[in-house]
């Protein structure tokens, strides 16, 4: 009987603490607090054909939804502007989903579908606007805190 009672006591104990920890990996929008490097492929769908993306983007988010980002993208293998400034704003789920928005004043706004890994120290995306092909993935460069 005593072993059952223990048995049992063990058992309610590892399900507590797997809660605790299913909750300590809910993400948000602090998350991903800091400063990304991100790689970027895809393509462009037009009427002439598929124009090829490659690129890099060094994107800042601040905690709460809002982000800086300067890139370097080759359209074709030409890079029109290196190191070109955007806007923009996220959200982050608690399952670590999400959604980005970058606004640039010399291109059209782009949006994201976005999954955050490794407790915020990693970041993919593709665009879901149409006519794009394109992901991109990231890697935290530095946190936040040691910009301040």
């Amino acid at each position: 009987m005593k072993f059952r009672i223990c048995l049992i006591l063990v058992v309610m104990a590892l399900a507590a603490s797997s809660e605790v920890q299913a909750r300590a990996r809910e993400c948000a929008a602090s998350t991903i607090k800091g400063t990304y490097a991100f790689t970027i492929h895809g393509e462009i769908l037009t009427p002439g054909g598929p124009v090829l993306v490659d690129g890099i983007a060094k994107t800042t988010f601040d905690g709460d939804g809002e982000l800086t980002q300067v890139s370097a993208v080759a359209i074709n293998g030409n890079i029109p502007l290196v190191w070109s400034p955007s806007t923009g704003a996220y959200t982050v789920n608690s399952d670590c989903t999400g959604t980005m928005t970058q606004i640039s004043t010399d291109q059209r706004t782009l949006h994201f579908a976005i999954i955050v890994s490794q407790s915020g120290n990693h970041i993919h995306t593709v665009v879901t606007d149409p006519g794009f092909a394109a992901t991109s993935d990231a890697e935290r460069i530095w946190a936040h805190e040691e910009l301040d």
